[in-house]
């Protein structure tokens, strides 16, 4: 799962070299943070939020598809 919201993002920003994301699992459930460039933040934003929130669908798609559940946060 790290693996895909990390090919997403590196996709989508300018400086994919300056993208972090932390991943653990606490209680069956996968708590990733992303960290991006302070320049890259609105292309992951996006308007109104679509882009995020696009990124979390595919999450969450991914991880019901194993049967667990995944949380996605932006880190400014």
């Amino acid at each position: 799962m790290k693996e895909l919201v990390e090919y997403l993002v590196k996709s989508i920003v300018d400086s994919p070299q300056e993208v972090l994301l932390d991943a653990h699992e606490n209680d069956g459930t996968l708590l990733m943070e992303l960290k991006v460039a302070d320049d890259d933040l609105g292309r992951i934003i996006g308007k109104n939020g679509n882009t995020i929130n696009a990124i979390r669908t595919v999450v969450q798609a991914a991880a019901t598809s194993h049967k667990k559940r995944a949380k996605l946060d932006v880190l400014s």
